[in-house]
């Protein structure tokens, strides 16, 4: 079991880091805003570089590179969302009175273009990894991506713990589209799909089969899972979280996570 240990720790560290990494830059002042998509744009470049590398060669080495790209990715593309680069054409609070449909459907509308840039650069990491030996860079930024859906629509139905305080000012407008309340319906499918989906992961980490390689990759992935399942039960349960990223938010701002 100490094979798992490294993977585990490092899929563990880069989520805490990345994830403290945009919170603070999104909660500098605006100036710095342009300063901190330029460093973004040379970031995404790099990690799509290595991802490319990375996806032609399945070995330890390249499963880590191949991860922290697929992080890097995506942190880059939720930076460009929580400055306010790529959202949507709408940027004004919830009209009062709205009913459930028209208030998704006003939703979409306020993250409509970084919805659209995640999608192109999903399919662009997909195409570029097909039929390459190594999908552990895919596999992650598609793992970011459905799990973030996830807990975007379980914050619309409706969660106890809204965590719209570290949001930055300019998007405070967003927790209107919100709706806080006990459970909604969606929550224990989201959590049990994705909790059955990481034993299925694990199972094919521990077969006696893999390779090194092999299960280095999906000990990452399956890690990453369990880590966004930890976020949503942060939705949801009376659990301190802000002290995980205490270093990265104004003193002010509390509850922090993707």
């Amino acid at each position: 079991m100490s094979d798992f240990g490294f993977p585990i720790l490092f899929a563990l560290g880069l989520w805490w880091f990345s994830t403290g990494v945009v919170l603070y830059v999104d909660n500098l002042p605006g100036r710095t805003f342009r300063w901190t998509m330029l460093g973004g744009v040379a970031v995404l470049a790099i990690a799509i570089f290595g991802f490319v590398v990375s996806s032609a060669s399945m070995s330890v080495a390249m499963n880590y590179v191949a991860f922290t790209c697929g992080v890097i990715v995506w942190g880059v593309l939720e930076m460009s969302y929580f400055t306010g680069y790529a959202i949507g054409p709408r940027k004004i609070a919830c009209p009062e009175k709205c009913s459930q449909w028209q208030r998704f459907r006003l939703a979409i509308m306020t993250s409509l273009y970084h919805e659209l840039a995640i999608m192109v650069t999903g399919l662009l990491l997909v195409i570029i990894s097909w039929d390459e030996p190594n999908q552990v860079g895919a596999w992650t930024f598609i793992v970011l991506w459905l799990m973030r859906w996830s807990a975007k629509l379980n914050l619309f139905f409706g969660v106890p713990n809204l965590n719209e305080d570290w949001l930055p000012e300019p998007l405070r407008y967003l927790k209107t589209y919100m709706k806080k309340r006990g459970m909604n319906l969606l929550f224990p499918i989201s959590v049990t799909t994705a909790t059955v989906i990481v034993v299925l992961i694990v199972l094919k980490a521990t077969a006696l089969q893999v390779t090194d390689a092999e299960m280095v990759g999906y000990t990452l992935v399956a890690t990453l899972l369990a880590l966004a399942i930890l976020e949503h039960w942060f939705l949801v349960l009376p659990i301190p979280d802000e002290a995980l990223w205490h270093w990265a938010l104004p003193t002010k701002q509390s509850n922090p996570h993707r």
